[in-house]
């Protein structure tokens, strides 16, 4: 049977003959009608109170003015497309066509969701951040083997370069190679004796009792990290009100300092005979931090309010479908 959906408001002098039109082609059209009052539900209300009354015939929607014609028109269109449905084996169009609506797990799921998507977001954030914090100190409380977990899972996503870590409970919080030129610091290579240029230990180094424990992501990967958790607590906290960054802001902000920071790094040490020309160059601890926070920052700006725009409007029409699942079912204890 044809499902058809009146969304109305009560006193208004359409429905009444809305009503008598559907009673008229009910033996000609057979449908089962669900009346949903507007002013039942506050979402309801923004959503159709200018167009009301509106008439859902299966997939067909007819909008204020409306007459019998229209609507027995709309019933032969729902029919068609049942009948077509039918023959072509489109077993979901069917249902949605015969089936009044109902809550699926997944739209329940999909609503909760909405409802927490930035704490969700932040959470995961925090925890990823946690995490590489917590393989140094379970390193320092000789629980090594978890520590090791921690770092061979994050190794797949960062490169772990012991020069270009945090460290933590040791003699410094960085030993930068001699090339970076920060003054004041023990370099990697006096504190650790190896050579520079050896990448492959230094992401094997992990660190020890004297020197500390390297956090199982690399600098630049934190102040990344770190900023978009920042911006994610501000941005739950003031209600997710915070408009956009430009997406011009966004590369000049972004993605240029991070971009120059880090290729100018990358190729002045590539050794290509065609980028001699290059200085070779290794940023500093502050440089990747700075940049990385600005990259963190900047991305977050400028996706989280689009990200909260897309769940919302999810979640207006699971609110909808939710008012319109609870009236179908209070009409049908009623009855």
């Amino acid at each position: 049977m044809i499902q058809v959906t009146l969304y109305f408001e009560k006193g208004s002098e359409e429905n009444q003959a809305i009503f008598r039109a559907l009673d008229e082609l009910k033996s000609e059209f057979p449908h089962a009608l669900h009346r949903i009052d507007i002013t039942q539900d506050t979402i309801l209300a923004q959503e159709y109170q200018q167009k009301a009354p509106i008439l859902d015939i299966g997939t067909y929607r007819i909008i204020k003015p409306m007459d019998i014609n229209e609507i027995r028109y709309g019933f032969e269109k729902a029919f068609e497309r049942y009948q077509q449905a039918q023959t072509k084996g489109n077993e979901a169009l069917v249902r949605r066509l015969t089936e009044p609506p109902k809550l699926s797990k997944s739209d329940r799921f999909s609503y909760w969701f909405s409802n927490h998507t930035m704490l969700l977001l932040n959470a995961f954030v925090f925890l990823y951040l946690f995490f590489a914090i917590l393989a140094p100190s379970l390193m320092k409380l000789g629980w090594e083997r978890p520590a090791r977990v921690i770092y061979r899972t994050y190794s797949v996503l960062c490169h772990q370069l012991a020069y270009r870590s945090f460290f933590l409970f040791g003699e410094q919080i960085y030993y930068p190679r001699e090339l970076a030129s920060v003054e004041g610091v023990i370099t990697y290579e006096e504190a650790t004796g190896f050579d520079g240029e050896d990448m492959l230990t230094a992401r094997q180094f992990l660190g020890d009792e004297s020197l500390g424990y390297k956090i199982a992501l690399c600098q630049r990967d934190v102040a990344i990290y770190g900023s978009i958790l920042l911006f994610g607590i501000i941005f739950a906290l003031t209600g997710n009100w915070i408009k956009p960054l430009p997406w011009y802001l966004w590369l000049l902000l972004g993605l240029v300092p991070i971009g120059l920071d880090g290729f100018s790094q990358l190729l002045g040490q590539s050794g290509l005979g065609i980028l001699d020309w290059m200085p070779i160059r290794e940023s500093t601890p502050l440089l990747r931090v700075m940049t990385g926070g600005l990259f963190g920052l900047s991305t977050a700006w400028f996706g989280y309010p689009y990200v909260m725009e897309s769940v919302e409007e999810t979640r207006k029409s699971l609110h909808i479908k939710q008012a319109i699942v609870r009236q179908i079912n209070q009409e049908k204890v009623t009855h």
